[in-house]
């Protein structure tokens, strides 16, 4: 039955309204997110600038054979302590290079502009890209296609790297398999640019690249486990490379 004109124009109305509602809906969610890097200048960022720099629009952190690392070195945003948020970024890291976003972290101050937290893990090689690790403190949380529950190391060991056994935390719990880690490794791809996106909300640490998740730590360890801190991007010491960062977008929630 063909109906009648007024009808069609009303249907035509009512999905032109829900189209506009769902458009609004998700600007207002992008607009959440606001930039913390102008894309021309480190204002704003702590630093040595030996090794960060601002090239073609993203912030450059290298190491070349004159400038070796003795320790890992970080740029630190100095926003403030981050709490519950969600990050965004674009990265593209040499094929030598070791790297990562280091959040909700504190200052580890026997070395300048170095921070001690969670990380969301960047290797050139990609084989650790996104698992979480824990610079200076627990090591692995959960490694590539893990969602983990981790629990604290007994009160008999007080050191805790006392409860650290091949490079991982011994309190590292599996709850489930996100996917297989090498598939999950080639969605990332080699040379060119990637997007991480971090979810970070009380005790649950969410790790995507890509649009997929690659790690799920749910933090159940109530004496080392942070609750806010500082967030920034790190150099790690090895051979010369680089590794840049690009569309650095925040939302604090």
């Amino acid at each position: 039955m063909i109906r009648p004109t007024s009808y069609r124009l009303k249907m035509f109305f009512i999905l032109a309204a829900i189209i506009s509602v769902g458009c609004i809906s998700s600007t207002i969610e992008q607009a959440d997110f606001e930039p913390i890097f102008d894309g021309k200048s480190l204002d704003g960022w702590e630093y040595d600038p030996v090794y960060w720099s601002v090239k073609d629009g993203a912030i450059v952190g290298e190491i070349t054979p004159e400038t070796v690392l003795k320790a890992n070195t970080f740029i630190i945003w100095k926003g403030g302590e981050l709490a519950d948020f969600e990050l965004k970024l674009d990265y593209w890291i040499s094929e030598t290079g070791n790297s990562g976003v280091q959040y909700r972290s504190d200052r580890f101050t026997e070395v300048p502009f170095a921070l001690r937290g969670y990380q969301a893990d960047i290797d050139g090689a990609n084989r650790y890209t996104g698992q979480n690790y824990e610079e200076r403190k627990r090591t692995t949380l959960a490694y590539r296609g893990q969602k983990t529950r981790i629990m604290a190391q007994p009160d008999s060991i007080t050191e805790v790297r006392g409860y650290v056994e091949r490079n991982a935390w011994k309190g590292l719990n599996l709850v489930e398999d996100l996917g297989d880690r090498a598939e999950l490794g080639n969605l990332i791809k080699k040379g060119e640019w990637n997007t991480i996106h971090l979810v970070i909300k009380g005790n649950v640490l969410k790790h995507y690249v890509n649009g997929t998740l690659m790690s799920e730590v749910h933090d159940e360890d109530q004496k080392n486990r942070m609750m806010k801190g500082l967030m920034g991007m790190q150099v790690h010491v090895g051979p010369p490379m680089k590794v840049m960062f690009k569309n650095i977008e925040l939302k604090k929630l």
